[in-house]
């Protein structure tokens, strides 16, 4: 997955809320416009923004064009981020480590 892309695409609050409706299940994009009391027009860059970093996908059925998650691009970029917790708190646990035996040989000292 675009990192980058999804970074972006999930740091506005409007796209995030999307998201998480969109995570009980496809509707279509007036479902997802109603609670924002945006313009149509609007509502749609934030779904193209959403689709284009692979965070959803959109069918059109009939009148209506549904929108739905993809999980998967969140799982992929949640499996990124666990990565990059790991080694964060295995260099923390270090650090941690080195000051309290630094903190037992002053302690020990002379």
């Amino acid at each position: 997955p675009d990192l980058d892309r999804i970074f972006q695409a999930l740091s506005d609050p409007t796209r995030r809320q999307m998201l998480a409706r969109l995570g009980q299940g496809a509707v279509p994009v007036s479902e997802l416009a109603r609670p924002t009391g945006m313009a149509l027009p609007t509502i749609l860059r934030h779904l193209s923004v959403l689709e284009g970093a692979g965070l959803i996908a959109t069918a059109k059925s009939g009148r209506t064009r549904l929108c739905q998650a993809r999980p998967e691009t969140l799982a992929a970029t949640a499996d990124w981020l666990a990565r990059q917790r790991a080694l964060w708190e295995a260099r923390t646990d270090r650090l941690e480590a080195y000051a309290a035996r630094l903190m037992k040989e002053t302690s020990d000292g002379p």
